[in-house]
């Protein structure tokens, strides 16, 4: 299956002529380690980020741990207020708990929205004093054209970033917090009887990945921040914009392959610039939507079966406001890592019996 994959990532690299990627929105493909900028397109167009915005409320709870305002075995309170977010979410009653390491698990292989809530209440005691220390933290990290308005992605208008933006704040989070740098690759988990799964396609299919994040509303298409290691070096690509998560997962690993393939050359002739020192676009376009061109049930623009088909096409979950919900990818080989919960975490209604995952023999 990976190297089938890995076939497809290859032809759809063919199509990246004389430096143009595959058609899509903004992309980014740099070395963490230094900066240094591989391929750009787009890189300082607005974008609405969706689920991406998780990463900066996963770097906040990093810092909280590193300044022990809080601990990973420590137990935070599962609001009201988080339990009103629409999916994708955990759907606990109010008054559970969680700890934190359990809600970095729910944020990141979830993308959990009502957990997102609960950390930033856990941090700064309420969304609002949240969001506040994320654009606090986003001018010192350098994201310069990016405003956040919620801690976990849902449709505003006013929440935008840029690829460049991205690709800054993704560096910064292996570069300040490797220690939790494991968070990013788990594929899936168990949250007391609850089973959660990735969106990230590229942690099965793509030789050496090893995490970041997925997003998805109907106005921002299918994003990704994705991070792949060979060799001891580690390359990431942001990709914005594309119109299912198949296509991002294609688009996502041929330009990490892109990157793999041209560092060499690259840091020979000195031809790369940095995250910095690139010039900021001039031509760079405000937000746009891209509601149309996605293939979607929930943003109205899915493809249907024929009224002969057979099998009834099933209509994914839609969040109260329009936000989409993506699938989660379905589990490879290795078993499930378990997280112990107690049983007042536990929905009120008796959750679905998760599937069983296969164990390592």
């Amino acid at each position: 299956m990976r190297a089938r994959w890995f076939s497809v990532a290859l032809s759809a690299l063919t199509l990246l002529a004389g430096e143009h990627a595959i058609a899509g929105g903004p992309a980014l493909v740099f070395d963490p380690s230094d900066g240094k900028v591989l391929y750009a397109e787009d890189a300082d167009d607005h974008w609405h980020p969706a689920s991406l915005t998780k990463i900066m409320t996963a770097y906040l709870t990093f810092e909280a741990l590193k300044t022990g305002k809080l601990k990973l075995d420590q137990r935070i309170p599962y609001s009201e207020r988080a339990q009103g977010e629409p999916p994708s979410k955990l759907g606990l009653h109010v008054g559970a708990t969680l700890t934190i390491d359990q809600s970095l698990k729910a944020l990141i292989i979830k993308s959990a929205n009502d957990v997102a809530i609960v950390l930033a209440e856990a941090i700064s005691g309420s969304p609002a004093e949240f969001v506040a220390h994320m654009n606090q933290t986003a001018r010192v990290l350098g994201m310069s054209r990016t405003q956040f308005v919620n801690p976990n992605g849902l449709p505003a208008p006013e929440q935008v970033t840029t690829a460049r933006d991205l690709a800054k704040l993704a560096r910064a989070v292996v570069r300040d917090y490797p220690e939790y740098i494991s968070y990013w690759s788990m594929f899936d988990a168990r949250i007391g009887k609850i089973h959660i799964g990735t969106h990230n396609g590229l942690l099965r299919t793509f030789e050496g990945a090893d995490g970041m994040k997925t997003g998805f509303i109907c106005d921002s298409g299918f994003n990704v921040v994705a991070s792949a290691t060979r060799d001891g070096r580690q390359i990431m690509a942001v990709v914005l914009g594309e119109a299912t998560g198949g296509q991002r997962t294609i688009r996502a690993a041929s330009l990490l392959e892109h990157g793999f393939q041209s560092y060499g050359w690259k840091a020979l002739f000195n031809h790369s610039q940095s995250l910095d020192t690139m010039p900021i676009a001039t031509d760079a376009k405000d937000v746009m939507s891209v509601r149309k061109d996605v293939r979607s049930f929930e943003c109205g623009t899915g493809r249907r079966k024929s009224p002969t088909a057979k099998k009834r096409v099933k209509k994914p979950a839609q969040s109260a406001d329009g936000a989409a919900q993506e699938e989660p990818v379905k589990a490879p080989a290795p078993g499930v890592t378990k997280i112990a919960a107690d049983p007042s975490e536990a929905p009120k209604k008796r959750p679905p019996k998760p599937a069983q995952a296969a164990t390592i023999p």
